[in-house]
């Protein structure tokens, strides 16, 4: 019998990313704000909820992947929301949030007899709509087991960190501040050589095929050499706000991350010029513009 799963939040990531599960073989049950972004997936015959509460399957597995702490606790514990009606379910919570929100939501649904699995994710949509995607998880062991096979569907590889609700969550803010920091040397650097008469595009195409021969400064780095900064993978007001959490969970762990901060003022700056139709690594275009280009 397929197991009917409920997913609630379809943005461009969500959407992709249940797309997949349907592809799997899951039945599935929808939930969106805007319903009219639920359509690609009512043609395939996913069913249509009304509210967070009414996509749950009580006993069964629900996923969120929504756009903040906020957003999450919403749609968990707001009025009609999910956790009242899993029972024993498990609630699958794929956005990016703070270890701590992390903790006290597993701690809400221990409460009630179900399980709470963290599993944000790397990736932009066009990886989701791939099952590309890189899952990290954490969480209860006999839930994470039963998700398994729904984060396969998803991902090319699950990376687990065990029981800690809050683990995922954490790897999930140091990678996006690994990326930040990526984004940001490489403005500095590109920057630097055109202001000393070498084209961007030169170092760029050096530098991807020695020192830093990987993905991410390819991609990014592609970006950050032609000043083109679409498609959008993500906006710049979208990872401002995780780095809002990266500094926080820094401030609560005495942990000193003072690029971080220079990042967060980069995205805020891009954000409060009203840049934020361009992908996230717009925010190099700051350093740019500080010397004079």
């Amino acid at each position: 019998m397929t197991e009917s799963v409920g997913f609630i939040g379809l943005g461009g990531m969500g959407l992709a990313m249940a797309t997949n599960v349907l592809k799997a073989g899951f039945g599935l049950r929808i939930y969106n704000r805007t319903a009219e972004k639920a359509r690609p997936l009512l043609e395939r015959g996913a069913v249509l909820a009304r509210s967070p509460s009414e996509a749950v399957v009580p006993g069964g597995i629900v996923v969120t992947m929504v756009s903040d702490d906020q957003a999450v606790e919403d749609v968990t514990l707001g009025a009609n929301g999910l956790l009242g009606r899993l029972g024993n379910g498990v609630h699958l919570s794929m956005s990016t949030i703070s270890p701590r929100t992390a903790r006290r939501l597993a701690d809400l649904h221990q409460e009630g007899g179900a399980h709470y699995v963290a599993s944000p994710v790397f990736g932009k949509p066009e990886v989701a709509a791939e099952a590309r995607l890189w899952v990290v998880t954490s969480g209860n062991a006999t839930a994470r087991a039963r998700v398994r096979r729904l984060q396969e569907a998803m991902s090319q590889r699950v990376f687990d960190f065990g029981e800690d609700p809050g683990a995922a969550n954490v790897i999930k803010l140091a990678g996006n501040f690994l990326l930040g920091a990526a984004i940001e040397a490489m403005a500095e650097a590109f920057t630097l050589v055109q202001k000393h008469g070498v084209a961007r595009q030169e170092a760029y195409e050096f530098f991807t095929q020695t020192l830093f021969d990987c993905f991410v400064y390819r991609g990014y780095g592609a970006l950050v050499a032609s000043e083109h900064y679409q498609p959008v993978g993500a906006s710049p007001s979208l990872i401002r706000k995780d780095y809002g959490l990266i500094i926080e969970a820094a401030a609560e762990g005495l942990v000193p991350m003072p690029l971080a901060g220079l990042i967060h003022e980069r995205l805020t700056a891009t954000v409060a010029k009203g840049r934020d139709d361009a992908d996230w690594a717009g925010f190099a275009r700051e350093v740019s513009e500080s010397a004079g280009l």
